[in-house]
């Protein structure tokens, strides 16, 4: 038997994920400088850890010797505190991306289906195919969700419908209203997995308690991240809240070991770090302003974003993104193209700290012509 037919016929023809590029990696492939190279592709914050993180960290070290706490003893007791849900409504991920994949093994049988709308995160495809479902993709709407088309698009055999917001990549945002109004509706043996990885740069006029709907809806699952504001992106740390009869099946997939030491005693610190959180959104919403000014100076179409990311497209062929992307690369700028999810003529450029959006900026008019 050859290796390549190893594995089910869906999981080989699975495309693995792709990352944003490291800065070690551009260094070599261009012979620049790590330390000059600005990295703005993968959403992270650009304030990186908070120290209250870094000093948990430290004290954690000491035990490194044992294995963590499977059950996440303190870091759920934390959460619990925070959202007002007994421990058993929460399951911890590595990241964010561990919770949706869960979701998929633990609430679908293969060949059932999975609900997601077009331009949504590229794990909500990976999820469905990893475990032999079939993906129903629905087109989008204002390259956001249109729900009303997503409800409409549930079949019997359906099982999980994916809802990010806001939406990675396009930074779309939907309004509370809205989005309780879908949920009402979805069958009650359908899970709807509410993806909040960028909630906390939410203004405080669009701000909703999905958290709050879990209460009410039992087919309602809330995923969050620490990777995003809380600046814990190495660390991998990711959380689910939702009743006990869809969390108890999470916890029975779920790695025991899949949250680290070091990483649950730095998101118990970030939780609690308000001022961090508030400097991070403010930072953020000042660099939204410097670069879409800068892009309507430059009359490109972008994308308004309720994320730390803003999605602009830079030409009209279909090798407009990948051209401008090497061009931004060369002039030691990382940025995110997003060809794979069928925008070829558009880059996803997180927002950086003043200084680093001032490069890429630069960077982006010389690439154009426009310097």
């Amino acid at each position: 038997m050859s290796a390549t037919s190893f594995g089910p016929s869906y999981v080989r023809a699975l495309a693995p994920y792709i990352a944003g590029k490291p800065i070690s990696e551009v260094a070599r492939e261009f012979g620049l400088d790590e330390a000059r190279i600005v990295k703005l592709a993968s959403n992270e914050n650009p304030l990186g850890m908070p120290p209250s993180a870094q000093a948990a960290m430290q004290q954690a070290i000491s035990d490194l010797g044992r294995y963590p706490d499977a059950n996440g003893f303190d870091l759920k007791a934390a959460l619990s505190a925070r959202y007002g849900v007994t421990e058993d409504w929460i399951t911890l991920g590595n990241g964010s991306n561990d919770i949706l994949e869960l979701a998929a093994h633990a609430f679908v049988e293969r060949g059932q289906s999975i609900v997601f709308a077009q331009y949504s995160f590229a794990v909500y495809a990976l999820a469905t195919q990893g475990v032999g479902a079939r993906a129903i993709v629905v087109p989008a709407q204002a390259y956001g969700h249109d729900l009303d088309a997503m409800l409409a698009a549930i079949e019997a055999d359906t099982r999980v419908v994916f809802v990010a917001n806001p939406n990675n990549p396009t930074g779309t945002f939907i309004p509370g209203d809205k989005i309780e109004a879908f949920i009402k509706q979805v069958p009650a043996h359908v899970v709807v997995v509410l993806d909040e990885a960028y909630t906390e740069y939410l203004t405080a006029d669009q701000r909703y308690d999905a958290i709050e709907w879990t209460r009410r809806y039992p087919n309602l699952l809330v995923s969050r991240t620490f990777s995003k504001a809380y600046g814990l992106a190495g660390l991998r740390v990711g959380f689910a809240i939702g009743q006990p009869a869809l969390t108890d099946l999470l916890n029975r997939l779920r790695q025991p070991f899949n949250v680290n030491s070091m990483a649950q005693a730095a998101a118990v610190a970030a939780l609690g770090d308000h001022a961090f959180l508030a400097k991070s959104a403010e930072i953020n919403a000042a660099g939204y302003k410097k670069l879409t000014a800068a892009f309507d100076e430059l009359g490109l179409e972008y994308v308004p974003s309720s994320g730390n990311f803003v999605l602009v497209r830079v030409g009209d062929d279909d090798n407009a993104g990948s051209r401008v992307n090497l061009g931004l690369l060369k002039e030691g700028v990382i940025v995110r193209p997003v060809g794979n999810y069928g925008l070829p003529q558009w880059l996803r450029v997180t927002i950086g700290l003043p200084e680093e959006n001032d490069v890429f900026l630069a960077a982006l008019r010389r690439v154009l012509g426009r310097a």
